[in-house]
C-alpha cells in the first residue's frame, strides 16, 4: 500500500481539496493480489487503491466506461508473428498506466483508508 501511495505522491494523481457545495464524493478501497512464480510460491504482494464506482448513478455521474483488454485472437496472431520472425517476447506489467489518462470531469474521492491526512482530515482527493 505504501508502495502504490508513493507512486501516486509521485505522480501528482491528486491534491486535497475542500468539497464544493455541490460536490459528491466517490470512496475507495484496497484490493490485494498475490504474485505467484511458476511454482506457485507468492513472489510478491501487490495493493491498488481503485474507486468505488458501484456508488455512482449511470447517466447523472458517469456517461460511459472503458476497459482496456486485448482480445485473446489478437494476442495469439502477435504471439505467431513474433515466433515466424523469431522475435523476443517480454511481459510487462505498467503499474502506473491510468496516471497517463486525463478526465474533463471534477471527480472528489474520499482519502484512502489508511492514508488519511492528519492535518486535513474532512478534505477529499
Amino acid at each position: 500500500m505504501n508502495v502504490e501511495m508513493q507512486s501516486m505522491k509521485d505522480n501528482g494523481v491528486w491534491v486535497l481539496v475542500e468539497l464544493p457545495p455541490n460536490g459528491k464524493t466517490v470512496g475507495s478501497k484496497w484490493l490485494f493480489k498475490k504474485k505467484t512464480d511458476m511454482d506457485g510460491n507468492v513472489h510478491i504482494y501487490k495493493a491498488r487503491l481503485v474507486a468505488k464506482g458501484f456508488t455512482q448513478t449511470p447517466g447523472i455521474d458517469y456517461e460511459e466506461t472503458f476497459s482496456p483488454v486485448a482480445d485473446i485472437r489478437a494476442i495469439r496472431i502477435l504471439i505467431a508473428i513474433a515466433a515466424y520472425y523469431d522475435y523476443k517476447i517480454w511481459q510487462m506489467d505498467v503499474k502506473t498506466a491510468f496516471f497517463n489518462g486525463y478526465l474533463n470531469e471534477e471527480v472528489y474521492m474520499e482519502q484512502p483508508e489508511g492514508f488519511v491526512n492528519l492535518k486535513y482530515p474532512n478534505r477529499v482527493c
